[in-house]
């Protein structure tokens, strides 16, 4: 017998809330491919938005996802923390399937990410001009939502982009 797809498409509730997750995350969990052996990694990153409200973060050269983001862009990125009370599984999560491309500190679009950055961030004005450092895009591929018990939805990069159009 043939068990249903717990996954649904999303609806206007879990776009709401996968935006909400989006928008109010200021670090993440970042799964990516160490380039030497293969096998995955897991890092926590600062996360973001760029000022057109795409998924962004900004990386140290010492930190070994960057190098191997460098080699496989592919990655993901998960959201949500658990609330202070309850089951950590039954709180919203947002997963999202990546690809992570490096902002060249010549790039135009720069100064505007590293400003936009700062106004959430304002403690990275330490180390943002670090020669170190760089923003990398995290270009959404796809996305998938537990909004708790028995709410799981697929999104796509559409799905992630508020009234506002960013």
């Amino acid at each position: 017998m043939t068990r249903p797809d717990p996954v649904q498409p999303a609806d206007p509730e879990a776009r709401v809330l996968a935006q909400r997750l989006l928008h109010t995350a200021r670090h993440a969990a970042l799964a990516w491919t160490d380039p030497e052996t293969g096998t995955p990694g897991i890092s926590r990153i600062a996360f973001g938005l760029c000022p057109e409200g795409r998924p962004l973060t900004l990386v140290s050269g010492l930190a070994p996802h960057r190098a191997a983001l460098q080699a496989q862009p592919a990655a993901a990125v998960m959201l949500g923390e658990p609330g202070e009370k309850g089951d950590p599984l039954t709180h919203p999560r947002l997963m999202l399937r990546v690809l992570a491309e490096e902002v060249a500190r010549s790039a135009p679009a720069h100064a505007a990410i590293r400003a936009h950055w700062l106004e959430t961030h304002p403690k990275a004005t330490l180390y943002v001009d670090f020669p170190d450092f760089a923003f990398v895009r995290l270009e959404v591929q796809s996305a998938l939502l537990n909004g708790g018990f028995a709410r799981a939805f697929r999104l796509e990069p559409g799905d992630l982009r508020d009234v506002t159009g960013a």
